[in-house]
């Protein structure tokens, strides 16, 4: 069993945080399908899964005996726990700048075992970003860090979630929402979006949802910038002159992108059913939707980047933290987990 597990890297994220908690609980649930490998401090991550459950073991490895000698396969019955040391005493719900660069380096690491094939995927738990700002290190987010790291010129954030309906295969229904724009604030958002800039974003969304979902012919609505989609211009020129032209440069790409639509309206089963994705112009158009139709199973999937990989879809809960173990919930880990490898799956059989 072990031999054909597929073997992901789980980064624990912000150690004051749940993420090590959720990292834990998730991987032990799923060890008998997936190898979730997890990187941080092996010290910590023992003494809290003693916590969580006495059942739970580990086996801890160093990053140069894994260099060395590569990753060793074990069973089922333990995870592995690539050690990367917390330079400081956690204190649960308490942000300590001291282990922001510890948490930074299990990024690289999961970065450095998809290049060297340890790891098939990797899957990233909630960090802070202002304890590695206040580390000395400049950080907007993981997407960011991760396409730069990667070389990516652009990259693209979509949440999706199950809905709690079925399709008519009897399959679980998926809202996928990307992003035209992440984290910029609302005065920047209508001067960063651009034909360029949107038709580069649906060539990738229209392409990795058929080499990580393995949709043949991928659907993508798209909203407008501005209230009812401008109102033919009465309300905003964006549409007319920015977001139409884009999608029609789209189209004789033969993607298949329809729209502007007003994001107020969008978000119902007669236009999602038709619909493989939604494309939002901004952060907080298109995720409170998704948010409140998916929160607990939703997760965060960077598309646009020569690996996979998935997060959750909220953030470090320090005040949950602070309560102790057995609090925080950690389904969307495991929803993240599972999309991971599935994804990775899709993505060697398109590259076949």
């Amino acid at each position: 069993m072990a031999a054909t597990r597929p073997t992901i890297a789980i980064t624990t994220g912000e150690p004051a945080g749940i993420g090590p908690e959720i990292s834990l609980r998730a991987a032990w649930a799923l060890r008998a399908q997936v190898n979730a490998v997890l990187l941080g401090d092996a010290a910590y991550l023992a003494m809290l899964a003693a916590d969580i459950d006495p059942a739970i073991r580990v086996a801890a490895l160093s990053i140069q005996a894994l260099r060395n000698g590569g990753l060793p396969h074990f069973g089922p019955e333990r995870l592995t726990v690539i050690d990367v040391p917390l330079a400081a005493h956690v204190v649960a719900g308490q942000l300590d700048p001291a282990n922001g660069r510890a948490v930074l380096a299990t990024l690289d690491l999961a970065l450095e075992g998809i290049d060297a094939g340890w790891f098939e995927a990797m899957v990233t738990a909630p960090l802070q970003k202002s304890t590695i700002n206040d580390a000395g290190v400049k950080f907007s987010g993981h997407t960011e860090y991760l396409a730069e790291k990667t070389g990516t010129a652009q990259v693209v954030m979509m949440l999706a979630g199950t809905t709690g309906t079925t399709g008519a295969s009897g399959e679980a229904d998926w809202l996928r929402v990307a992003l035209a724009t992440t984290h910029l604030p609302l005065r920047a958002v209508a001067d960063a979006i651009g034909a360029d800039l949107l038709l580069d974003v649906l060539t990738i969304i229209d392409h990795d949802l058929k080499r990580h979902f393995g949709i043949a012919a991928p659907r993508i609505v798209v909203t407008g910038l501005n209230p009812h989609a401008g109102e033919h211009g009465y309300l905003g020129r964006e549409e007319i002159d920015i977001i139409e032209p884009a999608l029609a440069r789209a189209r004789a790409r033969g993607i298949d992108a329809r729209g502007p639509y007003p994001a107020d309206t969008l978000f119902q089963p007669k236009y999602l059913q038709e619909a493989d994705c939604v494309l939002a112009m901004y952060h907080d158009q298109g995720l409170p939707v998704l948010k409140y139709a998916t929160f607990g199973r939703g997760i965060n999937i960077t598309l646009g980047l020569p690996l996979v990989r998935t997060s959750v879809d909220h953030g470090t809960a320090l005040d949950l933290a602070a309560r102790g173990v057995g609090l925080a919930d950690c389904a969307s880990m495991i929803e993240a987990i599972g999309c991971a490898v599935r994804m990775a799956a899709a993505r060697r059989a398109f590259t076949l």
